[in-house]
């Protein structure tokens, strides 16, 4: 009995979840759960090339590039979900202090004056970049590097509309909490 309250309580101190969000989180967590096993790959690629470097003598410049390629995708994936989790850096100390109600409204001002903002910029502005390195066909300037630099500077646009959707997500729990638009994702639900 003392657990259910204790859930009763914590979910009491969570804003709602929402049809939308509900999607959006359970989709960008099976993201994260596959992004998961990139630090893996990550790791190798570095024991790799450590012991290429100092056991064979041998170094490899598309091990180096590639092992910056994984650890950028691995950190795009992570943004967005920081923001799922709620698991972001927070600037205001006091947020974990202030009531519910003006948590969401910090997220929704935060949200839509700061960080969707942000993720247009970057969004509007890295298409183009990507855009011209596909048009080129732009590969590695390294000798030995990796060709396709355009398929890696892709993931950046696509990491930031991630984001994105995750902030829209986060968006809906506030909007739910203050003004019940929309509507809990339970809403009409029969008890389970």
């Amino acid at each position: 009995m003392a657990g259910l309250a204790h859930t009763a309580a914590a979910a009491a101190e969570h804003l709602p979840e929402t049809r939308f969000s509900r999607a959006v989180d359970r989709r960008l967590d099976r993201l994260g759960a596959w992004a998961s096993w990139l630090w893996l790959v990550l790791l190798a690629l570095i024991a790799g090339s450590v012991i290429l470097r100092y056991v064979f003598g041998e170094g490899r410049v598309e091990l180096e590039e590639l092992q910056w390629h994984v650890y950028a995708l691995g950190f795009l994936i992570a943004l967005s979900l920081g923001v799922v989790g709620d698991d972001h850096v927070r600037v205001d100390v006091l947020h974990e202090r202030m009531p519910l109600r003006w948590r969401a409204w910090v997220e929704i001002y935060g949200t839509l004056l700061l960080l969707l903002p942000f993720v247009v910029l970057v969004v509007r502005y890295s298409v183009p970049f990507v855009y011209a390195s596909w048009a080129v066909g732009e590969v590695s300037q390294a000798p030995g590097g990796l060709p396709y630099r355009w398929l890696m500077k892709a993931m950046l646009p696509l990491g930031f509309a991630l984001l994105g959707v995750a902030a829209l997500a986060r968006l809906t729990r506030a909007t739910c909490l203050l003004f019940g638009w929309p509507g809990r994702a339970d809403d009409g639900a029969p008890p389970g």
